[in-house]
């Protein structure tokens, strides 16, 4: 996601912020892996979350 050219859906806003939570996302069958990290792209003005992707996929696999 581009967020230079996006506005936010819920209130128009175009000013975005990426975060993470640290908190590895993992497969259910696999609850040893290591997993991946999310990026949340949230919107500044009103805290609406555009975006969540996971940084890794591929450790998804693993």
């Amino acid at each position: 996601m581009d967020i230079a050219e996006k506005n936010c859906t819920s209130c128009g806003g175009s000013s975005f912020v990426q975060a993470t939570d640290y908190i590895n996302l993992r497969p259910l069958d696999k609850k040893m892996a290591v997993g991946s990290e999310k990026v949340y792209t949230i919107c500044l003005n009103c805290g609406e979350v555009v975006s969540i992707k996971v940084k890794d996929p591929e450790k998804l696999l693993k």
